[in-house]
């Protein structure tokens, strides 16, 4: 029902039914006596009598036995009353007293003798009296039978009988509610003597609002009826503890609803219409009465009995169900709305939840109604049988299948993130599948929606128990569904999702989701499912799948290939799981109950769709009514026939989308096959001729993407049929001949470097054809007949130089030929092993040697483009020793070789002749020979490398190149005369000659004279860069080079470095590190610098700038290095001059090719670009080369200016390669030039690591995968492995050069991830020091420690050991990163470090004031320390920890002392302006904190290590002296500042929070917690600090200190009045004295709520006491009354955190105050009227009493508001009683009350349970003056309804916004004096 007030159609009421209001308000209780009365002497004796005994109660009453003596004198005074008078004097204080005695602790004797007083009461009064003053002494009486002994009993049943039953009805009828729920627990026990008598009282009262049902019933005895009714279901629904006692009542006087008196009894259907639905106005009335005015309480009633926690109270309720609400019943088919209805089935069916069988038996018979045997009337008895189940579920399906399934809908809809809540329909189903007549017809409806509902469950963000713990019930409730049932469903939704792709793509998709999710996730392995329903399943799927395919080249967009996969993988799953025997024909007659007559022939696709249709349409999946649509055979040749054309259409579809899902449907034909091994022969034509189709001859570059797929597809789908025992009778070898060199023609496009995307995989797919070709030669001839077929092809340039790259990334990729790691190459074997046939681990690699040998001719063709790509080729191959030994090999089989080795041995004089028959194998023994020392001349140093190792092939395992020097000689050694000489042979000798001295000298150089013409070959360089003439530019970098050269020489050029720098690429060569000379002497000695006299020509840079950057350069980037790394040397000490521009435009381009990279793989497949892999490692060869150089010169430079140094000076280097001479020279000018220059390369060397930081940390873990494209995941991990790999070495040579610029560089790179959000990730950053040798824990430890020193104190720091300060970074950045770094360190590196950090630590220590900026955070660096050590067996060493324990303590004081708490004690905000505003030093340290990661302040450090202080301090003498130093010096001073408590921070609270849990500090923090729970401002903290703060700290401190109580209730003082009413300071007092009271109240309630429940149960009666006391106060007394407001919070606090019974004795008080408070307001009140604030509080007081629904008060709130169905249907011009309503009206109704007639409060926090409605957002930003019209006049016009409708909603008390608000108040400082 809706909280609209004007919503609610009010039903009319006669006059008679005593509805009207009485003559007599409700608030008579506040006016005593007439006014003539009071004048009567004989009344004020009487009146003077009674008022001093109820004064002595206060004072004479303690023990029950007092009590007793003070009810005798009162009644006593009461008998002594006028004859002449019938009023009682002072009735509200005596209602009061009454109520009081009346308390469950005291004594029986004591109720029996209150019940006495009350009964003379009642008795003087009369009827009239005690209508007129019932609610004036009723709710004292009320909870007496919930509590009496049974001797108490009979006397209080007498009063309700003989007094209460004949008050009149008037005021009877807003009363009702609680006298029934004070009756109803003499209900409970039927075998008491109360129980008939209380009936009959409840049949009283009943009788006397409008009579018992009779024949002729008035209007007015019906309504009477109906309102007794409908508070009888208000009392069961409200309150939990009087249910059974409801329950009791309804199971004897609730009228039958299952039928009228015209009702005729159930017939079955098929007498057609049934007379059950005669319509409601064949109900009599007592069944009206009941249900009317509607019956939304009747079913809520049921609601709540059915949920009752109890197992009694709801078999009661079922009874009740299965009795009197059947349903069939006209209540619930015709006026019950349908949302009540499901309600009630909702809660019936919930009790399945507790498996109780006594409770499903009677749910059982409510939904299957009642026996056939029960509803025939012919007098003959039936037999329960077949007749009876049918009835059963007739009944079931007629009257409660729609709403049961509506029900479970609704409920599966809801999409609760609660995991039990998910899973709750479920287990509902689970239960009602018991009975088959049940779940039978509700299952099938549920079924798709429910597996929907957990499928979108499963796809939140919820963790993996929620997930796991709704799966597990799914599971058991798909165990227990049909199989026939699931696959019924399963088919209809493949259907619906194919059905809907034109309509709605997305809800396709999901369709085939939800399919795929069901078969994988849940149980499908029964029989029935693997024999019977999935291969029609999967059929249907093809047979879609197979519609689909056919109409997508004749689509524009091929948008549905996601639809199509998706089936496949449900298809295959489906495959994978049926067994074999599924397909066997002799299956046919086992598996079936009644065998159909298959047509054994070749079915149409719409013949097989029409059976299919079929069976699971009519027969809904059951085999046993017509058997199996198909036969075993027919399933089998239609899925493999399906699936053929599936693959077929798919190989010819012109759509790179559908190609790349080729091999979905290949392993759905690789299931089939394996299935079906005897099937015959299918028809082969189409999938032959999709095989041979699509094979382009030239396929653009630009459509490599687009073919690779669909020739994968292609070999796997031959792959599969040739690994099956017939697999010829598919494929002829004749087909397969001629489909494998198409294949790899296919493959050979996709193998370019310049396309790396699917390098790997088109690798795998050539090694997968080797494999399963019959003919070894087959591919040989292929790639050789690619190498050779480029279009221009002549003598000069026979190869394209992009096949020479394709068949080197071939050579790359290919498993053996890979020596990067074995773990690589594993992983080359594993995937090449995907399509089931295996490749061993050593692969044969012959069919590569041809195409290798027709690659390396082109190194005899120079000066073309292959021939520079092959030479860079073999440079940077690390597996040349293939080759080296493929040749060797080759040459030592030639038979001229082979004779010549046999020479030795053989002696024989016909060794001339046979020499003579083997002539013409010379030339092919020179070519091996010269193809050998070609390599030899381009790429000597992998050449060498590769000749040391040992030939596998020969039996001694000589070396190749000892193997090779033999054959030379053997050569040398043939005697051939004059004539017998030929060219080839001299050439032959020659060749062996020269092969021979290069073994023996190797290879040398020499200068050569050139002319200088250097300017125009750069001109020209350039020029030819611009016209991307790649020939040129190789021949024209050597050319200037040696030009340059001759031009330095004929300068007389001394300074000419003669050193060859290695780069990073030969680090597996044994190249050394970066800034580390080769020559070890130089570092030992000075030497002058030498003098540069050469000038570099000035365009030579100019021409680097464009070489390196343009696109026209890329193919011959290599020779741009190598011409760069070679002219760098030359420059001299110029290099510096050129290094900045030169660094920079790397950069860039190393920026630009990045970024191409990154695209290549992030962009989808029909947006692939070109990359620039290969690019990237020649810039980053040559940024290495130019820092290299740089840095060279550098150190030679600084050697020669610097003094020499002693041995132990050097041993003070933080590297020991490095040496100092930065700030020490012989001159002025020689110091600022070498300054200079080490900043130039400094800074150059920050850029370097910036560039490569972002090169390594792509693709890092944590990320957004940059990958989008999963088909290329092989070639993106492999890119990404080498350009980490490449980085990393490049890190390793910076850091070994700079390891502390390099590190605050990297620190930098920190600081801005840090910045940049959740997205970024910091830790990369140490990820990489932790990779990096140069940059261990012991080398980058101490290297933090020098860049500290380097800001705070750089003069006590060795000049070697300094920074440059070129990085913009801070001593608490620094601080802040050493702390975040050693979190990230291992354990067991504190081995390594410890000595540095204690060495740093003690230096510190020795002058801290440098380093006050930094102390806190070096405080917690000394405790991350002693956390990690203490994980460590290293920190097993006493000695140790007592020292880290030394300098902790030690640290501490010396933060303390230089930077003191109290020295800033401002509030957070405002101290951080004033830090902004004071000098340059103050600034800097500001935006030092903006820029630091976490705050700097000692207060978050502290609470950060405060929980670890038992891990640094080991001795609980020191952990005490530490707390107590932290107490006095930190906490305390803030507690005790005048800002006090905006200085206080949430890090403050934790710190107090963290030294709660330490032992040794239990007396410290207790001490500093009472200091600021005892401050007057406590109560001005934020109310957010109060409930994540103070709140745990206050229940720690209640827990450990149980005397916090009585010390605040002693605090509390008695109210006076007597020496301040007149005289100087009067007023100051009393306002001191309120301000005292209102902080100890709200002391007292905060502490409350901050205890756990019922902590201060056994303060109850002190604090009783003193509120008692201090609701005596007035305006003019000390403390005034002004303080009710904080006494209404306090019980407020009550009611919250203390169980309702410890409160029995306070509800007297509690009523008495809210009755007075509330009518203070009324216009004609003349008692002293409440402030705003008190008066606002009583009302948020009755507002959470109201939520709360507590059992005690609900017989207390019809005296203040409307709790019944009047709430709702009152009648046009009556009046109600209850005084929020009465005061509404009269506010309404007053002069100028109109303007705010209209204006209602709004729950701004709606939702499932039941909230306040006077809530501080309704309350916030109105002021005091405007707070009763604003707030308080619609709260009272709301009130009532507001509570029947949270009533009506059967919502649940939300307790934490009852708290919330509470705590909104109590932190309200606004309101205190």
């Amino acid at each position: 029902m809706s909280r609209d007030v004007h919503a609610f159609q009010r039903a009319i009421s006669p006059v008679s039914t005593g509805r009207s209001s009485p003559a007599l308000p409700t608030r008579a209780r506040n006016r005593d006596d007439d006014g003539l009365v009071k004048k009567d002497k004989n009344y004020r004796r009487y009146a003077s009598g009674i008022e001093r005994v109820l004064s002595s109660f206060e004072t004479t009453v303690d023990e029950w036995a007092d009590y007793i003596s003070f009810l005798g004198r009162l009644l006593k005074a009461i008998q002594n009353k006028p004859i002449d008078t019938n009023i009682i004097p002072h009735k509200a204080l005596i209602s009061k007293r009454l109520s009081q005695c009346l308390n469950p602790l005291l004594p029986s004797g004591v109720h029996q003798k209150t019940l006495d007083v009350y009964t003379h009461i009642f008795n003087s009064l009369g009827r009239e009296g005690l209508s007129a003053n019932l609610s004036l002494y009723l709710p004292g009486l009320m909870p007496v039978l919930s509590f009496a002994a049974l001797s108490v009993k009979p006397a209080a049943l007498a009063i309700f009988e003989t007094y209460v039953v004949a008050a009149d009805p008037g005021y009877l009828r807003p009363a009702l509610k609680a006298i029934i729920l004070a009756l109803l627990p003499c209900l409970e026990e039927e075998s008491t003597e109360e129980f008939d008598r209380t009936l009959h009282i409840l049949a009283a009262l009943k009788e006397a609002l409008g009579g018992e049902h009779q024949n002729n019933t008035s209007s007015a005895d019906a309504s009477g009826a109906q309102y007794f009714w409908q508070c009888m279901f208000l009392a069961s629904i409200t309150s939990k503890s009087r249910r059974p006692g409801a329950l009791a009542y309804l199971a004897r006087k609730l009228p039958l609803l299952g039928h009228s008196p015209d009702a005729k009894p159930l017939e079955s259907p098929q007498n057609g219409d049934h007379s059950l639905s005669a319509g409601w106005n064949g109900l009599d009335a007592a069944i009206d009465a009941v249900a009317s005015p509607e019956p939304g309480l009747l079913i809520r009633c049921f609601c709540a009995g059915l949920c009752d926690e109890q197992l009694l109270t709801q078999r009661g309720f079922l009874d009740l169900l299965v009795t009197h609400l059947p349903l069939h019943s006209v209540v619930l088919q015709d006026k019950v709305v349908a949302e009540d209805l499901e309600r009630l089935i909702s809660a019936a069916t919930a009790v399945v939840s507790r498996r109780d069988m006594s409770l499903n038996r009677r749910l059982w018979s409510w939904f299957l109604g009642p026996d056939l045997a029960v509803e025939n009337n012919s007098g003959t008895a039936m037999t329960p049988g077949q007749e009876g189940f049918a009835h059963q579920t007739r009944y079931f399906e007629q009257y409660g299948l729609e709403p049961l399934v509506r029900m479970m809908l609704h409920a599966i809809d809801e999409n609760s993130h609660d995991p039990l809540e998910r899973a709750r329909p479920l287990r509902i189903s689970l239960s009602l599948m018991d009975r088959w007549e049940i779940g039978g017809p509700v299952v099938p409806q549920i079924f798709l929606p429910a597996m929907r509902s957990v499928w979108q469950y499963q796809n939140l963000v919820v963790s993996s128990d929620s997930v796991a713990e709704v799966l597990r019930s799914s599971n058991m409730f798909f165990d227990g569904v049909e199989s026939a049932m699931i696959w019924t469903a399963i088919i209809k939704v493949i259907k619906h999702a194919f059905d809907l792709l034109d309509k709605d793509h997305q809800a396709a998709l999901d369709e085939l989701k939800l399919v795929l999710f069901i078969v994988t996730t849940f149980n499908i392995r029964e029989e029935e499912m693997l024999m019977i329903h999935m291969p029609i399943a999967s059929l249907v799927t093809l047979l879609r799948v197979k519609a689909l395919v056919r109409v997508i080249p004749r689509q524009k967009n091929h948008h549905h290939s996601d639809i199509v996969v998706l089936a496949l993988k449900i298809a295959n799953r489906l495959l994978d799981l049926v067994p074999s025997r599924a397909f066997l024909p002799e299956r046919a007659s086992e598996a079936q109950a009644k065998p159909a007559e298959y047509d054994e022939d070749s079915l149409h696709d719409n013949d097989t769709i029409s059976k299919i249709d079929r069976f699971y349409t009519l027969n809904q999946g059951n085999v046993d009514f017509e058997g199996q649509p198909l036969s075993p055979k027919q399933i089998a040749e239609a899925l493999l026939e399906n699936i053929l054309e599936v693959v077929s259409s798919m190989l010819q579809i012109g759509s790179s989308a559908i190609y790349s899902e080729i091999d979905a449907a290949v392993a759905s034909l690789s299931f089939m096959i394996r299935k079906t091994p005897n099937l015959e022969e299918p028809d082969r034509r189409a999938f032959s001729s999709a095989l041979l189709a699509n094979f382009p001859g030239n396929v653009p570059i630009q459509q490599v993407h687009l073919q690779f797929p669909l020739t994968a597809g292609k070999i796997s789908a031959l792959e599969i049929i040739l690994s099956t025992p017939s697999s010829r009778t598919w494929l002829p070898e004749s087909l397969v001949r001629q489909l494998v060199p198409k294949l790899v023609m296919g493959l050979w496009p996709s193998l370019s470097p310049s396309r790396p995307k699917y390098n790997v995989e088109a690798t795998r797919c050539i090694w997968r054809l080797q494999t399963i070709s019959s003919d070894a030669k087959l591919i040989e001839s292929t790639l050789s007949t690619l190498l050779m077929s480029h279009e221009a092809q002549d003598e000069v340039n026979p190869i394209d130089v992009e096949d020479a790259r394709r068949l080197a990334t071939l050579w790359i990729h290919s498993p053996t030929t890979s020596t990067t790691s074995q773990s690589r190459r594993s992983s080359l074997v594993r995937a090449g092993n995907e399509g089931g046939i295996e490749i061993s681990a050593v692969s044969d690699l012959s069919f590569l040697e041809r195409p290798l040998l027709l690659l390396l001719d082109a190194l005899a063709l120079p000066n073309n483009d292959v021939f520079d790509f092959v030479i860079e080729w073999l440079q940077s191959l690390p597996s040349i020793n293939n080759i080296v030994s493929m040749l060797i090999d080759r040459v030592s089989a030639v038979p001229t070789v082979l004779l010549l080795q046999s020479a030795s041995s053989d002696k024989s004089d016909n060794i001339h002749d046979r020499l003579l028959d083997q002539s013409n194998d010379s030339e092919l023994c020179l070519y091996y020979l010269q193809l050998i020392m070609r390599i030899m001349d381009y790429s000597p140093n992998n050449v060498w490398s590769a000749l040391s190792a040992s030939n596998e092939h020969d039996r001694n395992h000589s070396s190749n190149a000892l193997i090779l020097a033999r054959v030379c000689l053997r050569l040398l050694q043939r005697r051939l005369t004059g004539s017998e000489k030929s060219s080839a042979d001299m050439r032959l000798n020659q060749a062996a000659i020269s092969l021979l001295k290069q073994f023996l000298e190797g290879p040398s150089s020499a200068l050569l004279a050139e002319l200088q013409i250097e300017e125009l070959l750069l001109d020209e360089l350039v020029s030819s860069v611009e016209l991307a003439q790649c020939l040129l530019q190789a021949p024209l970098m050597n050319i200037i080079l040696l030009a340059v050269k001759l031009r330095l020489s004929s300068q007389d050029y001394v300074g000419m470095a003669k050193r060859h720098r290695p780069t990073s690429r030969d680090a597996t060569k044994g190249s050394v590190s970066l800034s580390i000379s080769t020559d070890g002497d130089d570092r030992k000695t000075p030497r002058t610098p030498r003098p540069v006299v050469a000038v570099m020509p000035t365009k030579l840079l100019h021409c680097f700038l464009i070489g390196l950057t343009s696109r026209n350069s890329r193919p011959v980037l290599d020779g741009w290095i190598t011409f760069l790394g070679a002219c760098l040397p030359l420059y001299g000490d110029n290099i510096f001059q050129i290094l900045i521009p030169l660094v920079e435009c790397f950069c860039n381009a190393l920026g630009a090719a990045f970024k191409s990279v990154q695209s290549t793989f992030s962009k989808p497949q029909e947006e692939d670009t070109d990359s620039f892999e290969p690019a990237l490692g020649l810039l980053l060869n040559g940024l290495e080369q130019s820092l290299a150089t740089a840095h060279d010169r550098l150190m030679t430079d600084e050697i020669g200016s610097t003094p020499v140094k002693s041995p132990e000076q050097q041993q003070q280097s933080f590297f020991g390669t490095m040496v100092s001479g930065v700030f020490s020279s012989e001159t002025n000018r020689t110091r600022t030039t070498t300054a200079n220059n080490r900043l130039t390369v400094l800074l150059c060397f920050k850029d370097a690591v910036r560039v490569c930081f972002t090169i390594w940390s792509w693709g890092d873990y944590g990320t957004n995968s940059p990958l989008q494209d999963s088909a290329a995941s092989a070639s993106f991990n492999y890119t990404i492995l080498r350009l980490r790999n490449r980085t990393r070495r490049i890190f390793e040579h910076l850091f070994a050069a700079e390891a502390l610029e390099c590190l605050e560089t990297l620190i930098e790179l920190w600081l801005s991830l840090t910045k940049e959000g959740k997205h970024a990730r910091p830790a990369t950053v140490f990820d990489l020091l932790h990779v990096l040798e140069g940059s261990r824990p012991k080398n980058a430890i101490p290297a933090i420690f020098n860049a500290i020193y380097s800001r705070t104190n750089p003069s006590a720091l060795d000049p070697v050991r300094k920074s440059t300060l070129t990085s913009n970074l801070s001593d608490i950045s620094l601080a802040a990163f050493l702390v975040a770094y050693t979190k990230s360190l291992d354990d067991d590196a504190m081995d390594e470090i410890w000595n540095d950090c204690m060495t740093f630590l003690k230096d510190v220590l020795a002058n801290p004031m440098p380093h006050r900026q930094t102390l806190p955070k070096l405080l917690e660096f000394t405790a991350i320390l002693g956390e990690k050590v203490d994980n460590t067996n290293f920190g097993e060493q006493r000695k140790m920890r007592r020292e880290l324990g030394d300098l902790f303590v030690r640290l501490l004081t010396a933060t303390l002392t230089i930077r003191p708490v109290g020295f800033s004690l401002e509030s957070p905000s405002t101290a951080n302006q004033d830090k902004l505003n004071t000098d340059a030093v103050s600034t800097r340290v500001s935006l030092d904190n903006r820029n630091s990661t976490g705050s700097d302040s000692l207060i978050n450090v502290l609470a950060i290590i405060a929980p670890n202080l038992s891990k640094v301090l080991v001795d609980a003498d020191r952990i005490a002296s530490t707390c107590l130093t932290i107490s006095t010096q930190v906490i305390g001073p803030i507690f005790r500042s005048r800002s006090f408590p905006e200085n206080i921070s949430q890090r403050m609270l934790d710190l107090m929070i963290a030294l709660a849990s330490i032992p040794e500090a239990a007396k410290v923090w207790r001490k500093d917690v009472a200091e600021a729970f005892n401050d007057s401002k406590f109560f001005s903290t934020s109310l957010s600090l109060a409930q994540n703060g103070w709140l745990p700290i206050i229940r720690q401190w209640s827990l450990a200190d149980k005397e916090r109580m009585p010390e605040l209730l002693a605090r509390l003082t008695t109210p006076t009045s007597a020496g301040i009413m007149f005289g100087v300071g009067a007023n100051s007092a009393r306002l001191e004295a309120d301000r005292k009271a209102q902080l100890n109240l709200r002391r007292i309630a905060f502490l409350i709520l901050a205890a756990a429940n019922d902590t201060f149960v056994v303060n109850i009666a002190a604090l009783q006491e003193k509120l008692v006391d201090l609701l005596n106060t007035t305006a003019a007394s000390s403390p005034s009354s002004t303080t009710r407001a904080e006494i209404y919070m306090l019980i407020r606090a009550l009611l919250l955190k203390t169980s309702a019974h410890h409160l029995a004795s306070m509800w007297p008080t509690i009523n008495g105050e809210l009755y007075d408070a509330i009518s203070s307001v009324f216009p004609d009140h003349t008692m002293e009227t409440p402030n705003v604030s008190s008066l606002l509080q009583a009302c948020k007081l009755l507002d959470t009493l109201l939520t709360l629904e507590l059992d005690d008060f609900q017989m207390q709130e019809w005296l203040f508001i409307t709790d019944t169905t009047e709430a709702v249907y009152r009648s046009t011009g009556s009046k109600s009683l209850a005084m929020v309503d009465e005061l509404a009206d009269e506010l309404d109704s007053g002069a100028g009350a109109s303007h705010f007639i209209n204006a209602s409060l709004t729950n701004t926090q709606q939702g499932e349970k039941r909230r306040p409605l006077l809530t501080a957002s309704v309350t916030d930003g109105v002021g005091k003056e405007d707070m009763m019209e604003k707030v308080l006049r619609p709260f009272f016009r709301q009130l009532s309804i507001y509570a029947f409708e949270s009533t009506y909603s059967m919502e649940a008390p939300d307790w934490k916004a009852c708290l919330d608000d509470l705590m909104a108040d109590l932190f309200d400082d606004s309101t205190l004096v």
